[in-house]
């Protein structure tokens, strides 16, 4: 015979083993839907310019104390040292996206729609955009996912819009929900699949066009044979449109504020731009 009971049950959304089992995933995914708009009309963001990029990517003083710090004498060194040299030729975009992202939030804050610059919330590329912002005194916000490696939220993030994901599905709605541009710096699998989902998604009408930008032209076409794709038919000549290559700063922001501005929402009409519109995503 059991003892009585002393205490009450808990209420399910407290109780933690269900809302971390499976059968919770559904509460889970639900919380990361909406939790984040919370925060966002708290902190009246209304408009984001993302900056996607490679987490490895490293400022040139931080990648020079990392190699003095090494031994070339020691075998274990070697691989480290090797890698920092592949890096060492990128460490330019840092800046870059430090400097595009703090130009970038000096004029979005004084926009009446309000921009605010939105990164992966990691190290690399989405530091830099954060810290650009910072620069600026512009609030700026962090989608960070749960990973085994590289992630981890950088300092930079307002600290209120400093989010973190479970499910990489919901990060990627909240990228582009309220995204107004997007720029992309050099980086890996994980920039990739944001580039070319977000272009997908223009080219399929299932998000709005919106200013894309891909910095860093050498990289990039050394990466991809764009003319194959055009060449074999597997994209129209057209889609080449749907974005814009730059190699400076000044460049970059230039196309970037003209674009916006010529498809910036009125003021009056603007959520549907302040409020809880999904209209952009289809």
């Amino acid at each position: 015979m059991h003892e009585p009971m002393t205490s009450s049950p808990l209420l399910a959304h407290e109780n933690k083993e269900f809302l971390n089992s499976a059968q919770g995933r559904q509460v889970r995914i639900l919380s990361e839907f909406i939790a984040p708009d919370v925060n966002f009309e708290r902190a009246k963001v209304y408009h984001t310019m993302v900056f996607f990029g490679s987490a490895r990517i490293l400022p040139h003083d931080v990648l020079n104390e990392m190699r003095a710090s090494l031994n070339p004498m020691r075998a274990e060194d070697a691989p480290k040292l090797a890698r920092l040299a592949k890096l060492e030729p990128l460490c330019r975009y840092y800046e870059d996206s430090r400097e595009l992202a703090r130009r970038l939030s000096v004029w979005g804050k004084a926009r009446p729609e309000r921009y605010s610059v939105c990164t992966g919330g990691g190290p690399g590329i989405m530091e830099a955009g954060n810290r650009g912002a910072f620069d600026a005194k512009s609030p700026n916000i962090g989608l960070n996912i749960q990973l085994p490696f590289e992630q981890h939220p950088n300092p930079y993030i307002s600290p209120e819009l400093n989010f973190q994901f479970r499910y990489f599905f919901i990060r990627k709605f909240w990228f582009l929900f309220k995204a107004r541009c997007l720029v992309g710096f050099p980086g890996g699998w994980g920039t990739l699949d944001e580039l070319f989902e977000t272009l997908t998604l223009m080219q399929t009408g299932k998000i709005d066009k919106m200013p894309v930008l891909i910095f860093g032209t050498e990289y990039w076409k050394r990466l991809i044979n764009w003319e194959q794709l055009i060449e074999t038919g597997m994209i129209d000549e057209a889609d080449m449109k749907l974005f814009h290559f730059s190699d400076s700063v000044d460049d970059a922001f230039q196309w970037l504020i003209t674009e916006m501005e010529r498809i910036a929402p009125t003021v009056e009409g603007r959520n549907e731009v302040l409020g809880h519109s999904f209209g952009s995503i289809q």
